[in-house]
């Protein structure tokens, strides 16, 4: 296992904030550079979930993306209102993609009602993508089911850890949709599996076949308690993770949903995707 004192001997620790506009991009000559044997080993893709920047502004998120070289991105609802009308939703999107970011979903979207789950298949359809994060309510299942084949849109539902109990595991998303439409899954939050007490490695494997997205991330603890931390300084078992994602031959994406420093997380975005791409890289 790679931990991170070992990791940083391999990377150099000084290139973590030598300027930061280079930093960790490995496609721009930075300090993680991939070969190209390298770079075809791995399926998945890294991007960045949008509730990092829950409290920074569209240009700043922006910024921060290309500084550190992430240009995909799961859309939250900060930058895109659930009432947006198609040409508003149509024009966040356009700005992303001027700036050579791709938004490859939205979410997390709740959905306490059937009203509520219309308009998110809406706005992913307005959106022009195939998948959306979301957490509706048990009940709500038999209708997003309906909807899933109507849209033909894919709903890649999120674990909420012990804080919440809606869903608060892959397991139990597992057991709500095992017998439903196959565009049903799962977006794995391995920072939430970890506090609820499962193994964000073996849950990965287990239900692989409905594996659709990951919110990568670090924490401090295997329990409610545990806090977001930059990877690589936490619990989580990221090499062990990486060669299980390789292992099952997961082609998805996975985003960092970092929250700490929410303010100004540059620094922390940068040194978590830099550990993951490096870690990649070994």
């Amino acid at each position: 296992m790679v931990r991170r004192r070992d990791f940083m001997k391999l990377a150099g620790a000084g290139a973590m904030y030598s300027g930061l506009a280079p930093v960790f991009g490995r496609e721009t000559g930075s300090s993680f550079p991939l070969s190209q044997e390298e770079k075809k080993k791995d399926l998945f893709g890294i991007g960045i979930a949008g509730y990092t920047f829950a409290r920074v502004p569209i240009e700043k998120a922006i910024e921060i993306m290309k500084k550190v070289n992430v240009l995909r991105l799961s859309l939250k609802d900060v930058y895109l209102p659930m009432n947006s009308n198609e040409a508003t939703i149509k024009s966040v999107i356009e700005r992303f993609r001027a700036e050579g970011i791709t938004v490859y979903t939205v979410g997390v979207i709740y959905m306490k009602s059937e009203q509520a789950v219309d308009q998110a298949f809406e706005y992913t359809r307005m959106a022009g993508l195939k998948m959306m994060i979301g957490a509706p309510n048990y009940e709500l299942l038999p209708y997003v089911e309906k909807k899933v084949k109507e849209y033909d849109i894919r709903i890649a539902i999120h674990n909420h850890g012990p804080d919440n109990t809606l869903f608060p595991n892959a397991t139990d998303i597992w057991n709500n949709i095992k017998d439903r439409d196959p565009r049903m899954g799962i977006c794995l939050d391995i920072g939430h599996t970890t506090r609820d007490g499962a193994d964000p490695s073996v849950d990965a494997e287990r239900y692989r076949s409905r594996l659709f997205d990951i919110h990568i991330k670090d924490v401090t603890a295997a329990a409610k308690e545990g806090k977001t931390i930059e990877m690589g300084r936490g619990i989580i078992d990221i090499p062990r993770f990486i060669a299980t994602l390789r292992k099952i031959k997961y082609s998805g994406m996975c985003s960092l949903e970092f929250e700490k420093d929410m303010n100004d997380p540059l620094a922390g975005i940068a040194e978590s995707i830099g550990y993951f791409k490096g870690v990649a890289a070994v």
